[in-house]
C-alpha cells in the first residue's frame, strides 16, 4: 500500500493490499485499487459477521 503526503483515512476504514491512496478516503469505508477508490461502506452486518453468515465469535476479544 502507498499512501501519498497530505492524505487521510478515516477512522475504521479498510484499504486493500497493493492500493495507491492519492485521495482522502472516508470514515468506514472499504477501498481498494490503484488510484484506491471507495467500494463499499462497512455496515452493522460487518460488524456482526466476518464472513457471509458466520457470526464474529465475542470471546476472541474479551
Amino acid at each position: 500500500m502507498t499512501i501519498l503526503p497530505g492524505v487521510t483515512i478515516g477512522s475504521g476504514s479498510v484499504i486493500g493490499a497493493g492500493s495507491v491512496v492519492t485521495r482522502d478516503v472516508p470514515a468506514n469505508v472499504v477501498a481498494l485499487g490503484t488510484a484506491c477508490r471507495v467500494v463499499r461502506e462497512i455496515g452493522d452486518h460487518d460488524r456482526e459477521f466476518y464472513r457471509r453468515d458466520e457470526p464474529i465469535d465475542p470471546e476472541l476479544f474479551a
